[in-house]
C-alpha cells in the first residue's frame, strides 16, 4: 500500500515539472515574440526618419537653385542703362558722403567753439559770484568784529559798601531766622546801615518801582545782554522814576528794613544779578 501511494506521489510531481516546463517554453516564446515586435518597429521608425531627412535636404537644394535662377535672370534681364545708373550711384553716394562729412565736421567745430564760449562764461560768473560772496563774508566779519569791539563787556560794581552776611543759595539751602526754616536765597544782602545810599550798580534804565510782598520796596533796573540787576529791602527809592535812564554808580535809594521774608535781619540790601530772567550768582560779576 506504501509503495502504491509513493509511486503515485511521484507521478503527480513529475506531472507536475512537465506542465512548468511546458508553461516556462510558452513565456520564454511569448517573450521571444514581443521582443522581435519591437526590433522591427524600432528600424521601420529608423528607416522612416532617415527618409525625411532626406526630402528635406531635397527640397532646400531646390530652393537654393530656385533663388540661384531668379538671381541669375535678374542679373541678365537688366539693361544698359540700368548699368550706367548703377556704377554713376556708388561715385554720387561718395559725393554726397564727402559733403555730408564736411558739413558735419563744421557744424562739429562750431558746437566746439560755443562749448568752449559758454564754459568760459560759466568760468567768469563763479568767480565774479565767488569774489562777491567773498567779499560780502569780510564785510560782514568786520561789521561784526567792529560791533564786538565797540561793545564794552558790563562790570557790576558793588551797590553798598559792607559784608555779605548771606550768600547766594540755588542748589542748597540755607536757615532763615526769620521764616525759621532752610530755603533758598537768589541774591546775596549786603550788611548797611539804614539810610545807607544805593547806588546803581551798572548803566541802565530803571524798569520798574515795586513793593514785593516778600522783598519790601524793590528797584529793578534792565541793561545790555538781557541783564538786570534787582535792589530790594529798601527804605526809600525817591532818586529814580521807572522809565529812567541812569548811570553807574548813580544814586537810586536807601537802606531799609522792609523784607518781610527777611524782617528778623539786621539791616541790609537784598542785591540779585538776572541773565535772560534767570537768578544767577551776584558774586560772579561783581568786580
Amino acid at each position: 500500500m506504501r509503495r502504491e501511494n509513493r509511486r503515485k506521489n511521484l507521478q503527480n510531481n513529475d506531472a507536475k515539472v512537465d506542465k512548468l516546463i511546458l508553461y516556462s517554453g510558452i513565456g520564454v516564446a511569448i517573450l521571444a515574440v514581443i521582443v522581435f515586435c519591437l526590433f522591427m518597429y524600432s528600424k521601420s521608425l529608423s528607416d522612416d526618419m532617415k527618409n525625411s531627412t532626406m526630402n528635406l535636404e531635397e527640397m532646400a537644394n531646390i530652393t537654393n537653385n530656385t533663388q540661384n535662377t531668379q538671381s541669375a535672370s535678374t542679373e541678365i534681364g537688366k539693361t544698359v542703362e540700368e548699368s550706367k545708373n548703377e556704377i554713376q550711384k556708388p561715385e554720387e553716394n561718395t559725393t554726397n558722403n564727402s559733403t555730408n562729412n564736411t558739413t558735419n565736421n563744421t557744424s562739429n567745430i562750431n558746437n566746439s567753439n560755443n562749448t568752449s564760449n559758454q564754459t568760459k562764461d560759466n568760468t567768469t560768473k563763479t568767480t565774479n559770484t565767488t569774489k562777491a560772496n567773498n567779499t560780502a563774508n569780510v564785510a560782514s566779519n568786520t561789521k561784526a568784529n567792529a560791533e564786538k569791539e565797540t561793545k564794552k563787556e558790563l562790570s557790576f560794581a558793588k551797590p553798598v559798601e559792607g559784608e555779605v552776611v548771606r550768600e547766594y543759595a540755588k542748589d542748597n539751602l540755607i536757615y532763615s531766622e526769620t521764616l525759621k526754616e532752610w530755603t533758598t536765597h537768589m541774591g546775596i544782602d549786603i550788611k548797611a546801615e539804614k539810610t545807607t545810599v544805593v547806588k546803581a550798580s551798572e548803566a541802565g534804565t530803571v524798569k520798574s518801582i515795586k513793593n514785593d510782598p516778600r522783598y519790601g520796596l524793590t528797584v529793578v533796573i534792565e541793561h545790555e545782554d538781557n541783564f538786570q540787576t534787582v535792589y530790594s529791602n529798601l527804605l526809600t527809592s525817591e532818586f529814580v522814576v521807572e522809565g529812567e535812564k541812569i548811570e553807574k554808580e548813580q544814586s537810586i535809594g536807601t537802606v531799609g528794613n522792609t523784607a518781610v521774608f527777611e524782617i528778623a535781619d539786621e539791616a541790609h540790601l537784598h542785591f540779585e544779578i538776572l541773565k535772560d530772567s534767570l537768578p544767577i550768582d551776584p558774586n560772579i560779576y561783581i568786580k
